[in-house]
């Protein structure tokens, strides 16, 4: 880790307003002083996917994720490195993927379902958000954003639902719920929540802006 990094993850259970979240949190701060690396995008193929009961593919554990691949880039954001990798489309056929390359900064966000859970993930974390949002509230936001985003009909968004998204929500992300620092409900808007973290984070880059500069004078 380089001197001064600020390591923030972020969870929260399927359509909780992560990704919204994430770019009114960028927006919010000065340019160049965070990055963010998204867990959706370490995805392993889906013929690596284990199967349910009823033969569907189910994305919603843990083991979906590279998680080693997912950590390797994390671990080089803390060495003042770039990363580079192709973004997951969600098996969207009519989205070609881009080439994605994250900059290391001063913040570096971390998002994602399982990045609490992931033990080698969180220790790397300073500081743990929870997106809160009740559970009919992200259900309608999923059949939404999957139908419009995804193509998925409402069918296979409920069957998902049911069988993976809750039961896996429930074992792997609730409970590090009580163990977060910060705690921000989205059921209607998360903007004084948003506030109160974007706050916290300006302050912490102020912070060491003087730090620099005290250091700078003295060994001036």
């Amino acid at each position: 880790m380089t001197k001064g990094q600020y390591v923030v993850g972020i969870a929260g259970g399927s359509a909780s307003g992560k990704t919204s979240f994430l770019t009114r949190l960028k927006d919010s701060l000065p340019e160049g002083s965070v990055c963010i690396i998204s867990q959706d995008n370490y995805y392993r193929p889906q013929s690596e996917q284990q199967l349910d009961e009823n033969g569907e593919v189910n994305y919603d554990l843990p083991t979906s994720i590279n998680k080693e691949a997912f950590l390797l880039d994390v671990q080089r954001l803390l060495a003042g490195l770039s990363v580079q990798f192709r973004e997951y489309t969600f098996n969207n056929s009519e989205r070609a993927p881009q080439i994605i390359t994250i900059h290391p900064a001063p913040i570096i966000v971390v998002e994602g379902l399982f990045v609490f859970h992931y033990p080698e993930i969180r220790h790397l974390l300073n500081l743990r958000v929870y997106l809160d949002v009740r559970e009919d509230i992200k259900l309608q936001r999923r059949i939404k954003r999957d139908h419009d985003e995804r193509g998925y009909p409402e069918a296979v968004v409920r069957y998902q639902w049911e069988h993976h998204v809750m039961p896996s929500f429930k074992k792997f992300l609730k409970p590090y719920r009580d163990d977060s620092h910060l705690i921000i409900t989205n059921n209607i808007t998360f903007d004084k929540g948003l506030g109160v973290l974007s706050d916290h984070l300006r302050y912490r880059l102020l912070t060491e802006l003087k730090a620099a500069s005290t250091s700078e004078g003295v060994n001036g």
